[in-house]
C-alpha cells in the first residue's frame, strides 16, 4: 500500500486497506461488503504472475484485462475498436501501422511516480513491445510480433512524438491489428517495470479500469476501482463497480456451492461433476435456480483438442511421434457420444479440423476431420507394434473427459495410463516438451483463423510461441507465409483449409470438440457482456 500521497487519498486507501482485511478474514463476504458493489468470482486454476507478457490462458488474460490497455481492443462482437490509440491508419501496402494515442491515459498510481500523474506516452509502447520480444523476460507472447521489421538497432517500434507510434512489419500481415488487441500488448510504465524488477508480476501498474490492491498467492485476489479511468458511458465514467474479489479455491465443487450460496457472482463454463444438478440434457438452466441466477451461452471460438508432442522427449521413448498411432487414436474416440453424455450436448464434435465452427475457414462438411471409425483404428493397432502405453496427462476438472478417451482407445487395443497433475505444473511441463499427450484448448485471440493456424507454424515452437506440439511441415509454413500476404479474408480461407487439412493429415491433434460459452451470473448482476472469444469484461458491469 502507499502511504505518501496527500490526506484524501492517505484516508481512501486506508479505508480500502481495512475492507480487504475484512474480505479476507471473514468468510461472509456479502455481510461485510459495507455497500462496496465487489464483483465476486473463483479462478481454480490460480494465477501465478500479473504481467501481461506472461497472459498466455484465461485465468491470466482475465486478470489482466482488469488492470491493463493497449493500444486497441475487441467489442462483443469482436470488432476491432479504439482503446489508447484513438485512430490509426495503414500504408506503405499494409506494412505501416500509424497510430494516435488519447491525451488523457494515466498510469495507475503507484510510488515509483512520486506522487504524480503519469500520462501514457507513445514511448510507453516502444518500452513495453521490445520489452515483450526481449529473450531474458521469456514472454510465451513474443512471437506476436514475428512480422515485426528488424532493422540493425532494433525492432522497428518508433515514438515520433509523444502521441504518435509507427510500427513496420517486414511484410503485409492482415491479422497484425487483431493481435494488438491481445492482452500481451499492453502498455506498461517503464519507472515500475525497472523498480520492481522480476516481482513486477506481484506488484503490477497498468490503464486499466481495475487498480491492483491486495493479491495472497492461492487465496485472494483484489482490485479496486480505477478512479481516473478514461472511458466514459454516457458521461459516467466506467466502471460502474467499486472492486473485484478474486478467490483461488481449488475445489471447484466447494466454489460452485458457494457461488450457489450467494457468495460469488460467476461461474464459467460446466463441470462434470454438477452439470446435470444445473443444466437439463438439452443444455438449459434448471428452473429451480431461475430465481438466483441466469445462464448466458453463445458460440465459442474456443477448439477442445488433446494434443501430441510430435518431436522426440530426452530421455524416455515417445510413442506418439508414430504418425499411424495418432491417426488410431483420432479414429477410435466417438466424439458424438463425448457430447452427449460429457457435455450434455453443449457444443459441436469436432469433426471438422482446429478451425472452430463459426470462424471463417472452418470445414462445416468433415471432410478435413476423423469421425468414429474404430474398425479401422483396431486395423491400423493390429498391422503395427506400437509397443508402450500412451500417458494422458490432465488437471483434475478434466479427469472425466481423460477417462473416456483412455476406455476408448482400451476398447480398439491400446493400453494407457491417466496422470493428473495440477494446470500450473502441466502449463509448464507442456511448454517445456515433456508431456506425450495432453489436454488442451486455444480460443481466438483475434476474428481471423490464422490464429488457429499459428499453432503449427514452426517459428512458433514453444516455449517461445504456441506450436505446444513441436509440428514441423515445410508445406505447410510455405502456406502460412502465402496467406500471410494476402489482404482480403476471402482470399485467405482456401489457404485456411489447405493448411487445416494437411494438420489433419498429420494428426498432432485429436480435436475433440467446438466449445460454447456458458456464463452462470448471480441476478445482482446486470450489464454483463459475453463475448465468442470469453474474455472477462466487467467495465459495465452493475451490481444492485
Amino acid at each position: 500500500m502507499l502511504w505518501i500521497f496527500g490526506n484524501k487519498k492517505l484516508l481512501f486507501r486506508f479505508s480500502f486497506f481495512y475492507l480487504i482485511l475484512l474480505l479476507v478474514s471473514c468468510g461472509n463476504e456479502k455481510a461485510i461488503d459495507n455497500g462496496k458493489k465487489i464483483f465476486r468470482y473463483n479462478e481454480s486454476a490460480g494465477i501465478v504472475s500479473l504481467d501481461p507478457a506472461f497472459a498466455k490462458d484465461l485465468p491470466h488474460i482475465w486478470a489482466c484485462n482488469q488492470l491493463y490497455n493497449g493500444l486497441v481492443s475487441l467489442d462483443e462482437k469482436l470488432n476491432i475498436v479504439p482503446a489508447i490509440a484513438h485512430s490509426w491508419t495503414v500504408e506503405d501496402d499494409g506494412k505501416t501501422y500509424i497510430f494516435n494515442l488519447r491525451n488523457d491515459v494515466y498510469f495507475h498510481d503507484n510510488q515509483v511516480f512520486n506522487g504524480v500523474k503519469r500520462k501514457v506516452v507513445a514511448s510507453d509502447f516502444v518500452f513495453s513491445f521490445n520489452r515483450l520480444i526481449d529473450p531474458k523476460i521469456g514472454s510465451p507472447g513474443s512471437w506476436i510480433f514475428n512480422y515485426v521489421r528488424k532493422d540493425s538497432d532494433g525492432y522497428a517500434f518508433l515514438a515520433l512524438n509523444d502521441s504518435v507510434l509507427r510500427i513496420t512489419l517486414k511484410e503485409a500481415f492482415p491479422s497484425f491489428l487483431g493481435i494488438l488487441a491481445m492482452t500481451y500488448t499492453s502498455v506498461l510504465p517503464k519507472e515500475a517495470v525497472q523498480f520492481y524488477g522480476n516481482d513486477f508480476r506481484k506488484n503490477p501498474v497498468g490503464t486499466g479500469p481495475f487498480c491492483f490492491t491486495y493479491w495472497k498467492e492461492g487465496v485472494k485476489l483484489v482490485l479496486q476501482k480505477n478512479p481516473e479511468y478514461f472511458e466514459f458511458v454516457n458521461n459516467e465514467r466506467l466502471p460502474f463497480i467499486d472492486g473485484v474479489s478474486i478467490n483461488f479455491l481449488i475445489d471447484r465443487q466447494t466454489a460452485f456451492l458457494d457461488f450457489i450460496k450467494g457468495n460469488l457472482d460467476f461461474m464459467s463454463g460446466i463441470d462434470a461433476r454438477y452439470k446435470d444438478e444445473l443444466l437439463t440434457r438439452s443444455g438449459l438452466l434448471r428452473s429451480k435456480y431461475h430465481s438466483k441466477i441466469y445462464l448466458e451461452s453463445q458460440a465459442y471460438l474456443n477448439t477442445e483438442f488433446m494434443g501430441f508432442f510430435v518431436d522426440s522427449i530426452p530421455g524416455k521413448v515417445n510413442p506418439v511421434q508414430n504418425l499411424q498411432l495418432r491417426k488410431a487414436i483420432n479414429y477410435a474416440i466417438d466424439r458424438n457420444k463425448m457430447m452427449k453424455f460429457l457435455r450434455n450436448g453443449i457444443g459441436k464434435p469436432g469433426t471438422g479440423g482446429m478451425i472452430p465452427y463459426g470462424m471463417p475457414g472452418h470445414d462445416s462438411t468433415g471432410k478435413y476431420g476423423y469421425s468414429y471409425q474404430p474398425k479401422q483404428a483396431i486395423e491400423i493397432i493390429r498391422s503395427n507394434n506400437f509397443g508402450s502405453s500412451i500417458t494422458i496427462t490432465t488437471s483434475a476438472e478434466y479427469v472425466d473427459l481423460a477417462k473416456f478417451i483412455q476406455s476408448q482407445l482400451t476398447n480398439v487395443g491400446l493400453q494407457v495410463k491417466i496422470e493428473v497433475s495440477p494446470p500450473a505444473t502441466i502449463r509448464q511441463a507442456r511448454a517445456l516438451g515433456k508431456l506425450e499427450f495432453f489436454r488442451s484448448s486455444w480460443v481466438a485471440d483475434y476474428p481471423d483463423a490464422e490464429n488457429y493456424l499459428a499453432m503449427f507454424y514452426s517459428r512458433n515452437f514453444a516455449p517461445y510461441g504456441p506450436n505446444y506440439t513441436h509440428y514441423k511441415s515445410e508445406a505447410f509454413d510455405a502456406l502460412y507465409e502465402k496467406a500471410s500476404g494476402i489482404p482480403d479474408l476471402t482470399d485467405r480461407i482456401g489457404l485456411y483449409r489447405q493448411m487445416d487439412s494437411l494438420i489433419m493429415s498429420d494428426a498432432p491433434v485429436v480435436v475433440l470438440f467446438y466449445d460454447e460459452v456458458l456464463r452462470f451470473v448471480n441476478n445482482r448482476v446486470t450489464g454483463f457482456e459475453s463475448n465468442p472469444v470469453n474474455i472477462l469484461d466487467l467495465r459495465r458491469v452493475k451490481i444492485h
